[in-house]
């Protein structure tokens, strides 16, 4: 549980190009990057209501390479959230999903008491891979919440309602 109670850490993973940093970026501060540079790691803070209360979300962008294992392990030890990010248009970026999972798992022994999201990213695109039903299916082996159809980070649709609606649950 976090230091404090109103006080999380929420860590962003996926595939290098799936969307995390324009996914954070858009949360965050309501913009859109149209260009794609590559994260090392990025923090970024953003205070929201939760339950009659105000909670802080650090949100860390982390990097879609495997470079940096020891980063990722300190990230996972570090955390209270994850949000494992994929691109609907990469069949790839979900199956790259499954080890930091698993390193998730062997980290924090069991998740049961560890929110954990999903996200299908770029659903804007016309060349889907990854159909729902297939996210469904994951989310449910990794007893975690969908957040899948309509996440887009070039447009505002409902992203960052939607991300701040899902994530509330998550951590209030």
């Amino acid at each position: 549980m976090p230091e404090q109670s109103n006080d999380y850490r929420v860590v962003v993973f996926g595939a290098g190009g799936v969307g995390k940093s324009s996914l954070v970026l858009r949360f965050v501060k309501g913009t859109f990057r149209d260009t794609y540079i590559p994260t090392i790691e990025d923090t970024y803070r953003q205070v929201i209501s939760c339950d009659k209360s105000v909670c802080t979300l650090q949100i860390t962008d982390t990097t879609g390479s495997h470079q940096f294992p020891a980063m990722q392990r300190l990230s996972i030890s570090k955390g209270h959230a994850f949000i494992l990010v994929f691109s609907v248009t990469s069949k790839q970026s979900l199956e790259e999903l499954r080890p930091i999972y698993q390193q998730i798992v062997q980290i924090k022994g069991s998740v049961e008491s560890i929110p954990i999201m999903l996200v299908g990213n770029k659903c804007d695109e016309t060349q889907r891979e990854v159909e729902s039903r297939e996210g469904e299916a994951v989310a449910k082996e990794w007893k975690c919440v969908l957040w899948d159809g309509g996440t887009a980070a070039l447009h505002a649709c409902p992203s960052q309602s939607a991300a701040l609606n899902a994530l509330q649950p998550l951590v209030c």
